[in-house]
């Protein structure tokens, strides 16, 4: 069962909302100021936090500080929970590293709602670190010298194409081949309760994708689709399967792709738990500069859809506007329609807050 600490400094609104909670199936535990949730918070090591702002003796933006700087703390999810409505609050919160916000009078759907995204990414992102070494072990003990990867990139294998937003293959299905990008742009991800994607992977021309579940043997546990119009040649699975066993060069190829794969997705997942959205924000534009921008040019312009993008930096689309219009604000970036240009890459790559 699921625990939950609520700061909260009204006892109506504390009472009220721990109730509703227990009823939900959560276990709770309750404080009336910061001071006494930073320590019952070290005390219980809860899975979430739900912490008001504007408390008596610790304020929730001084429980928040002292969570990121704490290590048994840090990546436990932080909602706000606050009567204030102003633009700045909101922000300083979100750049803090506040996971969510809920601004008083709440409806009961609304808080559950958030309770529930925050549990449902952080399973989402848990499930998708699993590898499990023993597969990659046996691989590697069984590769044998033979042809190399071009074999199967030969000429007789004719490209598909694959239009914008075109599904690959989608979460759940039995893997049947393995992909690799001739030309275009794609993107793995996955979807949690609510619909919302959180994307996984990018890959631009030249890249593999859609390996791992065939040496795993497991259904896709992440869906694929062109961010723009691609040519995809695909290779049958027991014909990559094969290689595999009888090729090392090719099997040690795929065994370093599954390790930088886990390395990915740990260092996602704690980006999650401990950079600010700004920080999260400017990281995916740098990352999308250094996928997809070609040596010789000067400037690089994102061609991404806000929600495509806000599932990048894993958060929610208007907070990726907000955040947009900040940066545009501070002259980092210009935006032009659906199109942003980085103006100054240095200075987002060194952002720190």
């Amino acid at each position: 069962m699921k625990k939950i600490l609520l700061i909260e400094d009204s006892d109506d609104i504390r009472e009220t909302t721990a109730e509703l909670l227990e009823l939900a199936g959560y276990t709770l535990t309750t404080a009336e100021n910061g001071k006494i949730g930073v320590e019952k918070a070290l005390e219980t090591k809860p899975d979430l936090v739900i912490c008001d702002i504007m408390m008596p003796v610790l304020d929730g933006f001084g429980v928040l500080h002292i969570f990121s700087q704490n290590p048994d703390l840090q990546a436990i999810p932080f909602i706000f929970l606050t009567a204030k409505t102003e633009r700045g609050d909101f922000r300083k919160g979100m750049e803090m590293g506040a996971d969510d916000y809920l601004t008083k009078p709440f409806q009961e759907i609304e808080l559950l709602n958030a309770v529930e995204r925050r549990f449902q990414k952080i399973e989402t992102l848990t499930k998708s670190l699993q590898t499990p070494t023993e597969v990659l072990e046996k691989l590697y003990d069984e590769a044998r010298q033979q042809p190399d990867l071009a074999t199967l990139l030969s000429h007789q294998r004719k490209p598909q194409i694959f239009k914008k937003k075109q599904l690959i293959f989608h979460e759940g299905d039995e893997p049947t081949k393995c992909f690799f990008l001739k030309s275009g742009r794609v993107r793995t991800f996955q979807l949690n309760r609510d619909g919302k994607a959180f994307t996984t992977g990018l890959y631009s021309t030249g890249d593999s994708f859609g390996y791992v579940a065939l040496i795993e043997n497991t259904d896709y546990q992440e869906s694929a689709e062109a961010l723009e119009d691609a040519e995809i040649v695909s290779i049958p699975k027991q014909e990559f399967l094969d290689l595999l066993i009888k090729n090392q060069q090719i099997a040690q190829k795929f065994i370093k792709l599954l390790a930088n794969d886990v390395q990915e997705r740990e260092r996602q997942l704690a980006k999650l738990a401990y950079d600010s959205i700004r920080k999260r924000t400017a990281d995916a534009l740098i990352t999308l500069s250094k996928k997809y921008k070609k040596e010789a040019q000067e400037s690089f312009t994102i061609r991404i859809s806000r929600e495509d993008l806000a599932s990048i930096v894993g958060t929610a689309t208007e907070s990726l506007i907000r955040t947009l219009s900040d940066f545009k604000a501070e002259h980092l970036i210009e935006v032009k329609g659906g199109e942003i240009v980085l103006l100054d890459e240095k200075k987002l790559a060194n952002l720190r807050g």
